[in-house]
């Protein structure tokens, strides 16, 4: 099972961006050390248009990364089949080096709620979880990677951790890992946990790409440090510790700059995707 979809480490080790359209001419002209950009679906399932042309002409420059955000893999119901036939049509069309989706959850009956929900951890939930990963995986004909969320809260019910549900699921379905250093970052310091015994615990043989990004601060009911995943500034500097703490148990990676809201000029994200440069640099020369 591990070997029928045999995708994991397809994109290049190297720095990865999070595409947006404005963007579209400077990264073509000026992309600096990046090599392979990502995408999310649900912007590119139209039947053509300028974000198809744009799509196309990024893909014949740089290797590709298609992210899911709409499948709510976690979810209670079936999978929305009209959905994950766009899925496919649109893999089939671009081709691309790597395709993901979240550990998370975004339906409940016919209602879709615009959010990424965590799940609790239990054999009945992974079962589920596997489940709908084979179906996503058999109807692409690909393998999947899937991506550690970001937590604000832990649930009574769970009765495994999280990289054991994960791995458990590696090992199920033969999907690979998308490892968001960042989520791990917020969830880490959100539940009062070691992101690094985090890292050490996590099954980094399936990882096919890697993640990082900013985040904000808050404060809980309590007056506790409360971290959101927003994606709206620069990686802050624990998180790139932690990127360089991952990279030397994993060796180098796909290293992902994503920067969703508040975008800013290319030239600040492309110095974002300059230091991830740097951590993979360093890696190498330290080997």
């Amino acid at each position: 099972m591990r070997d029928k979809f045999p995708q994991v480490g397809s994109l290049p080790d190297a720095p990865g961006v999070g595409y947006k359209p404005q963007h579209f001419q400077d990264i073509i002209d000026a992309p600096g050390p990046v090599e392979w950009v990502e995408v999310h679906a649900e912007n590119y399932m139209g039947d053509g248009g300028r974000p198809l042309a744009q799509l196309r002409a990024l893909s014949e420059r740089f290797a590709l990364s298609i992210h899911g955000v709409g499948l709510s893999i976690g979810g209670e119901g079936p999978l929305d089949t009209d959905h994950l036939a766009r899925l496919k049509h649109l893999n089939d069309w671009a081709q691309p080096a790597a395709f993901s989706e979240h550990l998370a959850w975004s339906t409940h009956g016919a209602e879709f709620l615009n959010d990424l929900l965590p799940l609790h951890y239990t054999p009945k939930t992974l079962g589920r979880v596997a489940d709908h990963i084979a179906q996503v995986q058999d109807t692409l004909g690909r393998q999947m990677l899937l991506e550690n969320p970001s937590s604000y809260l832990a649930f009574a019910e769970s009765t495994l951790s999280e990289t054991d549900f994960l791995a458990e699921l590696t090992q199920k379905t033969s999907c690979g890992l998308l490892l968001d250093v960042n989520n791990v970052f917020i969830s880490s310091t959100n539940l009062g946990l070691s992101p690094q015994a985090y890292i050490d615990a996590f099954p980094l043989d399936a990882v096919g790409e890697i993640h990082v990004g900013g985040h904000d601060e808050d404060a809980d009911d309590n007056g506790a440090l409360l971290l959101i995943d927003s994606h709206n500034m620069p990686v802050v500097d624990p998180v790139w510790s932690l990127l360089a703490y991952t990279l030397a148990k994993t060796g180098p990676k796909p290293v992902l700059v994503e920067w969703d809201n508040d975008v800013p000029d290319w030239s600040t994200l492309r110095t974002e995707t300059e230091r991830a440069a740097e951590t993979l640099k360093t890696l190498v020369l330290a080997a």
